[in-house]
Parts: C-alpha cells; structure tokens; sequence
C-alpha cells in the first residue's frame, strides 16, 4: 500500500470517497436491524430501493466511467472506433428499458423483472473483468484475441439486464404510496439521492482502482457493487409490502409453448443477450436500425396526428418538435462520456486525478442543483415568469452548447500544451444546468400532451431519440478521430466548437419560436385526463437520459405539472 505521504489528489479522493461509501453502508445497517415498519417517516421498503439503486447506479457508472479508457488502452481500438462503439453501447442501453417496462406491466411484474434484469447485470459486470492476453502491442493481434469475445457478450448482459432493471425499480417506490400520500415528494427525493450518490463513489472507486491497479479489480469492483444490490433487493422483499407483484400471476404460471409462460420470458431475456452480442459488433448497422426505425416512428405519429381534431394534433405536433431537439442535445452532451473522457485523459492538467474520476462531476452537480431548479420554476410559476417547456428546452440547448464554447474559448486564452482543470469543471456544470433545463422537463412534457391512447408510444419515442442523441455522440467522437482514428487536441477543439454553436444556434432558434410551440401545446385546455399518470413519471429524470418512466398508465390521479 502506498504510504500516506506519497498520495497524490487521486489518492486522497478515492479515500474520500470510500470513506463515504462506508458511513452510507453504516447507515443502511442502522435501518435494517431496525425493528419498526417505518424509518424518518417512510417505509423501510424505500431504503431497500435505495440501496438497491445506490449499487446498480454505483456499478453502472463505474463501469461507464472506465469503459472508453478500456477500449483504448486495453482492446487498442482507434479513439473513432471506441467512441462508435461507445455511443453505441449507450444507445442500446436507453432503448432496452422502454421494453423491459413493458414486458414487466404486462406479465412478469416490476420486482421479478427488476430481479432478473439485476441477475444479468451481475453476469455482465463480473464478465468486465475477464482480460484478454496482455503485453500486445499490434491492435489487429490484440482485437483478434478470442476473449474479446467475453467483452462483447459483458456489454450485452448489461444492455439487457439495464433494460429489465432500470425501467422498473424506481416504479415501485411510487407503489409504496398512495397517489394521494404527501410523502411521495420526499420519497422521490431520497430515492434521487440513492441515484446520485451511487453514480459519484461508483465513478471514483471503479474508476480509481481501474486506472491505478488494474482493469480488472475496477470491473469486478463494479460487479460486486451488482451482487450487493442484489442481494439487498432479495433480502428486502418483506419491506416492499407486496409491491410490484405480476398483474395477473395465474396467467405468467400457465404454459405457454410447453413451458411457463414466466420461463419463456426469461428465455426470450437470454435469448436477446444472443441477438445483442452479435449486434453490438456492428455498431453502423446500430446506427441504420435507429434511423429507418426513427423515420418510420416520425411517420407514424404524424399519421396518427392528423387523425385528430385540431388542439390534440396541435399538441403531437409539439410534441414531434421537442422530441426532434433530443438527439442534438445528448449528442452534444455525451461527449462526456466518449470523447471528451479522451480529450481529459490527454489534454488536461489533471494534476495527478485519475481521468475516470472527472466523470463523478456531473452527479454531484445533480444532488446539489436538482433541488435549487426544483424551487426556481416553481418560484418563477408562482410570479408567472416561469420559461414554457420549448423555452426551457431551447435554454438546455444553448447550455449544452456553451460548455464547450467555453472550453475552447478558455483554452484559446489560457494558452499552454494542457488545458487547466477549471475548464472541465464548468463545462460539466453548463452541461448539468442544460440538462435540468431539458430532461425531466421534457419527461413531463411527453406525459402531459401525449393523448391517453398514445401515452406508450409517446414515451417511447422520446427514449428512442434519446438512444439516438447517444449514436450521435459515438458519430461525432468517431468524427474528431478522423482517418487515422486518433483525436488530437486541434481536432477535438473544432469540432467541440464546431458542435457548440451548432447548440447555442439551434437554442437561440428554439428561443424564438417557443411562444408559437407554447401556443400549439393548448395547456388553457389542457385537462386532467388527457394523458393520464404514467406509472413512473414522478421518479423520472433522476439522473441523465433516466429511462425511468416506462409506458404503463395507471388509474387517474394528482398530476404534477
């Protein structure tokens, strides 16, 4: 172990933060041997989500953190190579929960699916830390190595097990209350803190051990960080009350081809961990699903717009509009995650900081700016200067945009061969700002204008455009690569320019149009049961692109505006 003296910024962060993690676990073993139904007020079934959360976040993002490192460092892929693959990874992670959400409404029940989505994440975690051969210096030699294969099927498991887990845990906590129930707010609160608080140690601790130690101990960090919420989720079903129960349990026993319907569908879960494998290693032909997939959605929805009389036509087509502004968003923004984790990891002064850890900013910007965004529009509703929705989005955009404006800008003056630290600082804070301006905002929006009928499609729509904005993101990433597939810090300054005015334009545009979109989303007339409650919508939006509400409706209630 190295010696106290000898630690670097590095060093005492990931201390920092296993100390937290520690006195968080200490906390949860407080709850848990308590005797009483209910903790500060709640049911102990919200700790048990909480902690549950807390380690599939803390896993995910972990894994997130270190993964375009990894792909460069230890598979040698070209920096355009690794940044496709990477936007392609995400987008098939933010499409899979729009369909694990409704296969669990439908038949399996929110906890089975989120125990069998949890099982598979495990697998694909533990799988991360299987290594290939090491001491290769040729990429073709290293990228020909058959354990490249185990790579591609880890992703898959965590493609899949996300899309059965992360659409469906946040929904029972909703289950715990009535829609009624004053506590839900506070749920929601604590619950977004497990969110959070598990994406900040998760990126600092796989993170560090990832770069520092080994790969492998990073990884399999990530995958223990799975078994632990796990096996809380298991241990903790008592507290859930009975919660997220299957809809029908006669019919998910009855046969079905032979065997149970309920193993016919974790048959048909492992079945798409095949398809995606296989899928996953042709990240262009990802990218041509999404868009014939995307144009025919558009087309549908149009169709299905002018169907209907004038304000419910209005409102999809408000609708189409918001939804089309997503892939240039996270476009944009998840350069975070690809290139720009490059661009850290080569051009900036991190003064001895692990490269992965930089990705903890922006969830601990979450947990601190969420609820201050929370109180300002509703301070603002309350003088009647809170921006639309359009407004609101066109303000993400220009933000979004900014933060590499002010990156190249700050780079431009400051000079030197390294940029300084403080540039990644505020470009993950405009990132965060412009997020909170434009993801639960935009979650609402769906949930509200979309006609009751079309709430499903709707909602899956905006994911689908979410997936998109995260391809785009690899294209961009492969783009700054160029033919020779490796970015240098010229050419990832054009483009960061180049795509932050795209975003400050494309923002200012949406600025000057949002009192014509406002008009035509007819909120005068807007009633309670246009859209009906999605079953997750007030849990959504708790941390990036959340695919946290998922297309079920539940019976008419209180709808937070």
């Amino acid at each position: 172990m190295k010696d106290v003296a000898l630690w670097n910024e590095g060093d005492w962060i990931a201390a920092i933060a296993a100390v937290s993690l520690f006195a968080v676990l200490v906390i949860g073993g407080a709850i848990a041997t308590r005797k009483s139904e209910e903790v500060v007020g709640h049911p102990r079934g919200l700790f048990v989500l909480f902690y549950a959360e807390m380690w599939e976040r803390f896993s995910y993002y972990g894994m997130r953190a270190l993964l375009i490192l990894y792909l460069t460092k230890f598979w040698l892929f070209g920096d355009g190579k690794a940044n496709l693959i990477y936007g392609a990874y995400t987008s098939l992670v933010y499409i899979t929960p729009v369909l694990g959400g409704w296969l669990a409404d439908r038949y399996l029940g929110q906890r089975k699916a989120v125990l069998f989505g949890g099982i598979l994440l495990a697998f694909g975690h533990l799988l991360m830390a299987v290594e290939g051969q090491h001491g290769i210096a040729d990429p073709l030699v290293k990228q020909a190595d058959p354990m490249i294969n185990v790579f591609w099927l880890a992703l898959s498991f965590i493609i899949v097990g996300s899309g059965f887990l992360k659409a469906n845990i946040s929904v029972i906590v909703g289950q715990l209350y009535r829609l009624t129930d004053v506590r839900r707010d506070g749920a929601y609160t604590i619950f977004y803190m497990g969110v959070n608080v598990g994406s900040a140690l998760g990126t600092i601790l796989v993170g560090y051990l990832g770069e520092t130690i080994g790969w492998a101990y990073g990884f399999g960090l990530a995958g223990i960080g799975m078994v632990c919420g796990l096996i809380i989720f298991v241990l903790g079903k008592p507290a859930l009350r009975g919660r997220g129960e299957p809809p029908e349990p006669a019919r998910l026993a009855a046969p079905a081809i032979g065997v149970r319907l309920e193993t016919l569908l974790y048959a048909v879960g492992v079945l798409a961990v095949v398809v995606i494998w296989a899928l996953i290693q042709y990240q262009n032909l990802i990218g041509g699903l999404l868009l014939v997939s995307g144009v025919a959605l558009l087309g549908y929805v149009l169709v299905e717009a002018f169907r209907h009389e004038r304000e419910t036509r209005d409102r999809l087509f408000a609708v189409l509009f918001l939804i089309l502004l997503e892939p240039v968003f996270w476009g944009i923004y998840e350069q975070s995650g690809g290139s720009f984790n490059l661009f850290t990891d080569r051009f900036v002064d991190r003064g001895g900081v692990p490269t992965s850890l930089f990705q903890s900013i922006n969830p601990i910007y979450i947990v601190i700016l969420g609820p201050i965004f929370a109180w300002l529009w509703t301070a603002l509703g309350k003088r009647g200067l809170e921006p639309s929705t359009p407004a609101k989005f066109g303000l993400g955009l220009v933000q979004v945009g900014l933060s590499f404006l002010v990156l190249v800008w700050g780079g431009e003056m400051m000079g030197g061969a390294l940029m300084p630290v403080i540039l990644v600082f505020l470009l993950y804070l405009l990132q965060t700002t412009g997020e909170l301006c434009l993801s639960p905002v935009g979650l609402s929006a769906m949930n509200r204008l979309a006609p009751r009928y079309m709430a499903s499609l709707i909602m899956g729509a905006w994911f689908f455009a979410t997936a998109g904005g995260e391809f785009v993101a690899g294209k961009i990433g492969q783009m700054i690569g160029g033919a020779s597939g490796e970015m240098t810090k010229a050419a990832s300054l054009a483009m960061y320019d180049k795509i932050g005015w795209i975003g400050v334009g494309l923002g200012v545009a949406v600025l000057v149009v949002a009192p014509f979109v406002k008009r035509l989303m007819h909120l005068d007339t807007l009633r309670d049961d246009d859209g009906g409650d999605l079953l997750g919508q007030r849990e959504a939006g708790l941390e990036a692109q959340e695919a946290g509400v998922h297309p079920a409706t539940s019976p008419p209630g209180p709808q937070r505006t």
